[in-house]
């Protein structure tokens, strides 16, 4: 009985210290927003990570385009509706992530007439990739 209240207390003990630590003033603890498993990443020896911003003005969009690696937006600011041919339009708020996949024709959108649109643009390709190619 005293092995079980001993790894009782040395449980509780570890458990205590656990909360704590995560309590702990001055401490960061990174939020997951989005975890994806992605088909058509870059394979080559290096890739190159680019990290790029966009405003979108009340009414603005992209070219229609495709993009040749997995792009990932987060909505700093407004909505941002993705319209990907072939799929329903997904809209996404400030706060969460989308993820454009590769090689499928695409336009987004700030479909607010009031509101403005900014996004950060996540994309990692083989060095020297084009980040979109326009469809015409």
């Amino acid at each position: 009985m005293n092995k079980w209240r001993s790894f009782c207390l040395v449980l509780a003990v570890l458990a205590v210290s656990f909360i704590a630590m995560a309590q702990e003033p001055g401490l960061v603890k990174p939020r997951l927003l989005l975890s994806k498993i992605l088909q058509g990443m870059p394979k080559g020896d290096k890739q190159e990570v680019r990290v790029l911003t966009a405003s979108f003005k009340p009414g603005d969009k992209t070219l229609f385009h495709t993009h040749r690696f997995p792009v990932t937006v987060y909505v700093l600011e407004g909505a941002f509706t993705l319209e990907i041919e072939g799929s329903e339009p997904r809209t996404v708020k400030a706060g969460e992530p989308i993820v454009m996949p590769a090689q499928v024709r695409m336009t987004g959108y700030n479909r607010s007439s009031t509101e403005p649109l900014r996004v950060v643009v996540f994309y990692v390709s083989d060095p020297g990739t084009p980040f979109l190619d326009q469809i015409h």
